[in-house]
């Protein structure tokens, strides 16, 4: 008898005959994650049992948590299909994580029907024999402070407790790609989080403006990007860095003042639909919630959908911003986002920008500058990174722009 840990996959159960790739995907991450720690594992149907050793058990459940396509993970203790070793087994449980005063509960399912006792029989017997050898204690059966789950099944008696919820969704890599708008602030990590964490698999595109904007702005997409990296396979994550400051030039001296927010993110899903046709890539997606800022009301996001063809993927529509500071906090990347150093989008916002802008005026505006072959140069001179969770670039040491500073760091790299 060990204690271990079993773990379910949730929805990966409701995808009928392609259930298989999906767990194989799943079981590939747990894998990878678990890779580091000396533990072992049987991947067994619907169910991984994950035996822990000489591990901490922080260490394991760290470890999945960054498993996109798990639902749930329990402690158990196994034994044979016995009803007082059953029983045996459950009071152990209970004596470890009962406190004084608190209700208990047996709940107990049978997956494999030969057993002698039924699911109300176990659930009987189990609780009969703690109340037995416990004095002072109480069953409640609606609303129990201990939960204490037995499960029969072939290949023995299971006895859970401590259900710990895992990141849910469906294995990164299995729905396909799309470059993410990442800006630096709160909104686009957890934006990238969220598709991440539905099986997408996530390149970045930042655009820059050094040195109208500080380097520091894109240093920030660069610390994002390996927070990020943890959640994605391989550990790593792709960064397309835009050089964007004629764009920008020309938008400030060229456009109507209230017009310079739609215009630049015209500009900008322009440019990303360039990368990710180059890239083979589908979707472009970004952090934008309904009426949060002036470019992200209906009118404005459908004004600026216009320039492109590709399905714009926006994770975080309904979020209320206290439910992305949550995630952010969860996934570690709120300090950072925080950071004072503003990119290209909120440096110069604007007295009044225009929010609910019409498509006929707006193309007015952009007529004023000259953006096609400024949009194509961006597109071409975009440098391209690869990021990791040790990656060591830190760009404000190494130049005055960002072109200069990733020149250099590929030139240190190289003549390693």
């Amino acid at each position: 008898m060990n204690e271990s840990l079993i773990v379910r996959y949730g929805d990966l159960n409701l995808k009928g005959k392609n259930k298989k790739y999906f767990v194989n995907m799943a079981n590939r991450l747990i894998k990878d994650k678990l890779s580091s720690l000396d533990v072992s594992y049987i991947f067994q149907g619907d169910r991984v049992y994950i035996d822990i050793k000489g591990e901490k058990l922080e260490d394991v459940i760290k470890a999945l948590n960054h498993v996109s396509g798990l639902y749930s993970y329990s402690l158990f203790k196994r034994c044979e299909l016995d009803i007082k070793a059953i029983s045996e087994i459950a009071l152990e449980t209970f004596d470890t994580n009962h406190k004084e005063g608190e209700t208990f509960k047996i709940e107990a399912r049978r997956p494999y029907k030969n057993f002698p006792y039924d699911s109300y029989g176990i659930m009987r017997e189990v609780s009969a024999y703690i109340l037995e050898r416990r004095e002072g204690i109480k069953v409640d059966v609606h609303n129990p402070d201990l939960s204490i789950h037995v499960e029969i099944r072939e290949e023995g008696a299971f006895v859970l407790t401590k259900n710990i919820m895992g990141l849910g969704g469906y294995p990164t890599g299995c729905g396909g790609k799309t470059l993410l708008m990442m800006s630096g602030g709160i909104d686009s990590p957890v934006a990238a989080f969220e598709l991440i964490k539905q099986g997408m698999t996530v390149e970045i595109v930042h655009f820059e403006s050094t040195p109208l904007t500080s380097i520091e702005s894109a240093q920030k997409v660069i610390d994002l990007s390996k927070k990020l990296c943890a959640y994605t396979r391989g550990e790593k994550i792709i960064v397309h860095l835009v050089p964007f400051k004629d764009v920008h030039q020309e938008i400030l001296a060229k456009v109507n003042e209230k017009y310079l927010i739609t215009v630049m993110r015209r500009c900008m899903y322009k440019i990303a639909s360039g990368i990710a046709k180059r890239r083979h890539i589908l979707s472009i997606a970004n952090g934008e919630s309904i009426g949060q800022v002036a470019s992200q009301t209906i009118e404005s996001m459908n004004v600026i959908n216009e320039v492109t063809m590709m399905p714009v993927l926006r994770p975080l529509l309904i979020f209320d911003k206290k439910d992305i500071i949550k995630v952010a906090r969860q996934i570690d990347t709120y300090d950072i986002s925080i950071r004072p150093f503003e990119d290209c989008c909120t440096v110069y916002v604007p007295k009044a920008p225009v929010i609910h802008p019409h498509i006929k005026e707006t193309l007015e505006a952009e007529k004023a500058g000259d953006f096609g072959q400024l949009i194509k140069d961006a597109i071409d001179n975009t440098k391209r990174i690869l990021i990791k969770e040790d990656t060591s670039l830190n760009l404000e040491s190494l130049g005055f722009t960002v072109s200069e500073a990733l020149d250099e760091y590929k030139k240190q790299e190289g003549e390693k």
